[in-house]
């Protein structure tokens, strides 16, 4: 059963005034400082995106000059040095960077060389399926991906039918970092293209969640059909400037 936490439903408050009821829905648009205003020092957060694409470039741009530091990154990839959170990782922001690809950030390689920078393989599948169990509440999955590679040391392995497989746990965060094309003022989301890729997971996956919109439209404008990631989850709408 999909877990999606008890303060995640928080759409609309009812009123009852006379013989009639009234819906008053709750304003989730933020602004740039306040989409940032929880970012803390040693916080865990989640960087949708793939290099760059989809990630909400401009709210990371906020984290960089707010100066936070010894953040735990989870991201598909450390992206480049001067893209998206790529540049948390070049201002040495980043303590830990838990990613399935590091090599287009020359920085990222620098600092985990140096000893500075803490970096946890995982198989590109592997990450979206923890990331995925978190949000449907489940205890880890289990993969034969990575079996024999440095990827299963210090993992429980589990037999099933006589085949092993490797025990990954779930991944949460404290913060989530989503950006969409079209959002509408509950929060429901629609990506262009492949732009789309860890966002509505990562959505599931985090304790406060904001958006980062390219459009802003008006409750009920986006066909039910076309939302690809539920507005339930998310806390904060900034629109991009």
């Amino acid at each position: 059963m999909l877990d999606i936490r008890k303060k995640k439903v928080k759409f609309a408050l009812c009123c009852k005034i006379g013989n009639k009821s009234k819906i008053t829905y709750m304003n989730k648009q933020i602004t740039l400082e306040e989409a940032v205003a929880k970012v803390h020092d040693g916080m865990t957060i989640m960087f949708a995106g793939f290099l760059g694409v989809g990630s909400a470039v401009q709210i990371i741009d906020a984290i960089v000059e707010k100066g936070v530091k010894d953040l735990t990154i989870i991201a598909n990839d450390t992206a480049y040095d001067n893209v998206a959170h790529g540049k948390l990782v070049a201002n040495h922001q980043v303590k830990k960077a838990i990613v399935s690809h590091t090599g287009t950030n020359k920085e990222t390689a620098a600092q985990k060389n140096a000893g500075t920078l803490e970096v946890e393989y995982v198989p590109q599948g592997t990450l979206a399926e923890r990331i995925r169990a978190y949000g449907a509440g489940l205890g880890g999955v289990l993969t034969p991906t990575g079996l024999g590679t440095m990827i299963q040391d210090g993992k429980q392995i589990v037999n099933v039918d006589g085949k092993d497989y490797i025990l990954e746990k779930p991944l949460k965060a404290d913060i989530a970092f989503l950006r969409a094309n079209i959002v509408d003022e509950e929060g429901n989301m629609v990506f262009l293209g492949t732009s789309q890729n860890f966002n509505p997971l990562m959505a599931m996956a985090a304790d406060y969640v904001v958006v980062e919109a390219e459009k802003l439209v008006k409750r009920g404008e986006i066909a039910p059909e076309q939302i690809h990631a539920s507005g339930i989850f998310v806390d904060g709408i900034y629109l991009e400037k």
